[in-house]
């Protein structure tokens, strides 16, 4: 009546019946898979008002984790998979389709046969089809994509922490903290002269603060934007 395919592999249809409304498929976990396809085999119907619930039993756990549903309506599904254990190399592609690599060189194909190499397995993967009454499905869609969606807010909100930044500081605040930096940088150069002892700055201790400001702002351009103990 269902018929599962992990991505890459053959279709199974050699299920075990728990009961009349429940049904169990059992595979091994390698080689590594990410996606799963489970459909109604053709010719095959469910009774009124049901729908048929997929849960998943991952190795090492004792849980089944729902995933989602089929029906009359939506005789089929795909699941996306996180399998626990090692991931293949990159390049190595989780496609329905069959891979081909004749006609590359010796190299290039030893090298694609040791990427495909399997995996040490890590147990088998269970299936769970269970046909229930469409409002409990319908219960259960709901659970489900609310959790997903609380899951897509936290880490959107932690995203965003990570870009959240002061807004830029005003003109005039701008302009107080570059009349700062260079009176604590003229300050020490600063001397008496004329006849009432005024303080005066020599204009090639201007000219040298300048040259350093400048520098610095190419190296690090929102240094000013920055509070003082930033």
């Amino acid at each position: 009546m269902f018929s599962v395919i992990p991505a890459n592999r053959p279709c199974l249809t050699n299920y075990i019946t728990i009961s009349p409304t429940q049904f169990a498929f059992s595979f091994p976990s390698r080689p590594h898979f990410s996606h799963l396809v489970v459909f109604i085999l053709p010719g095959n119907t469910l009774p009124p008002n049901t729908a048929a619930g997929v849960h998943i039993q991952l190795p090492g756990s004792t849980e089944f984790r729902f995933l989602g549903a089929i029906g009359n309506e939506k005789p089929s599904a795909v699941f996306k998979i996180n399998l626990p254990g090692p991931k293949p190399p990159p390049g190595d592609v989780d496609a329905m389709a069959d891979s081909n690599i004749s006609g590359l060189p010796a190299a290039a194909a030893a090298a694609a046969a040791a990427s495909t190499a399997p995996a040490p397995d890590i147990g088998d993967i269970n299936i769970g089809i269970s046909v229930e009454p469409a409002a409990n499905i319908q219960a259960q869609l709901a659970a489900l994509q609310s959790q997903t969606q609380n899951q897509s807010l936290s880490s959107t909100s932690a995203d965003l922490a990570l870009v959240i930044h002061r807004p830029p500081p005003q003109t005039k605040e701008l302009a107080q903290r570059i009349i700062k930096n260079a009176f604590n940088f003229l300050a020490s150069f600063a001397g008496e002269a004329g006849p009432g002892g005024q303080e005066v700055v020599p204009l090639r201790s201007f000219q040298e603060w300048w040259t350093k400001f400048e520098r610095k702002v190419q190296n690090d351009p929102g240094f000013l934007e920055r509070d003082e103990g930033d």
